[in-house]
């Protein structure tokens, strides 16, 4: 998770500085870029917390078929 951090660092101070700066594209255009940028990077961020709890659960249930194997055996 911390990728998604340090990537909404990146893409506020990225926005803070250049956009005030950047007079070739419109302020609609650049507000559309800015908001898809963070469109994404919720995607990401519910993308990556998703595959967090299919882990913990592959964990839990590989914790649980080794107890009962254990179980089984004595």
């Amino acid at each position: 998770m911390w990728v998604v951090l340090v990537l909404f660092v990146y893409i506020t101070a990225i926005t803070a500085y250049l956009a005030p700066r950047n007079t070739e594209i419109s302020s609609t255009e650049k507000t559309v870029t800015i908001v898809s940028s963070y469109v994404v990077l919720f995607l990401l961020w519910l993308v990556l917390r998703r595959r967090e709890k299919l882990k913990s659960q592959r964990l839990k249930e590989d914790e649980e078929l080794r107890k009962n194997k254990t179980n089984n055996k004595q």
